[in-house]
């Protein structure tokens, strides 16, 4: 991607003087798509597995609640990663996670959407962006990408199944098998 960075005077910046430097000044900008065919009407698919918190059913997480303001809308925090929602359309909403004392800020934001097809079928759209110049070097930053790729391609296909009327396999191992995917997701995606 390309970087520009031009100076404001006080006169274009509206008298608030010269922007404070970046807290990264070399981002590396990733993005990622996916998508996955579904044959179920978009109506039914979003029903299904649009709500702000059915990420906790198809991303593997277990139970996600709403931790402040109304669910559907913007402005909403889930506790899934403590994501809020940035914006929104009828079969769509876009997430950004909070930034953190604790680590780097990676701009990570996703977005999941539904799109029709025809009249029995539609498409799941799942895009990531991030930043990933915290990362060693390329090999590590497509190493990254490769496992966010995979992680999400396989969110998008119990997407798929639910939205199709199926129901997902029980986590292997059971409730602590759960419990150790979802803190292991928790440290490599940087979700709570």
């Amino acid at each position: 991607g390309q970087t520009c960075a031009l100076p404001i005077s006080p006169a274009q910046g509206g008298g608030r003087g010269t922007p404070a430097p970046l807290l990264v000044p070399n981002p590396h900008y990733a993005s990622i798509h996916m998508t996955v065919d579904v044959n179920a009407p978009v109506d039914k698919v979003w029903a299904r597995v649009g709500k702000y918190c059915d990420i906790g059913e198809w991303g593997g997480f277990g139970n996600c609640t709403i931790l402040s303001g109304t669910d559907g809308e913007l402005g909403v925090v889930r506790s899934i990663g403590s994501e809020i929602m940035v914006g929104k359309t009828q079969y769509s909403y876009t997430y950004a996670q909070p930034v953190r004392a604790s680590s780097f800020y990676n701009v990570y934001h996703g977005t999941l959407e539904a799109r029709p097809v025809s009249a029995t079928t539609s498409q799941l759209h799942y895009w990531l962006f991030f930043d990933n110049s915290n990362l060693a070097d390329d090999a590590a930053r497509e190493a990254d990408i490769n496992n966010r790729r995979t992680r999400f391609t396989g969110m998008l296909q119990n997407m798929k199944i639910l939205a199709e009327g199926g129901t997902l396999p029980p986590a292997r191992g059971g409730r602590q098998r759960s419990e150790e995917h979802t803190s292991e997701l928790q440290s490599r995606f940087g979700i709570s």
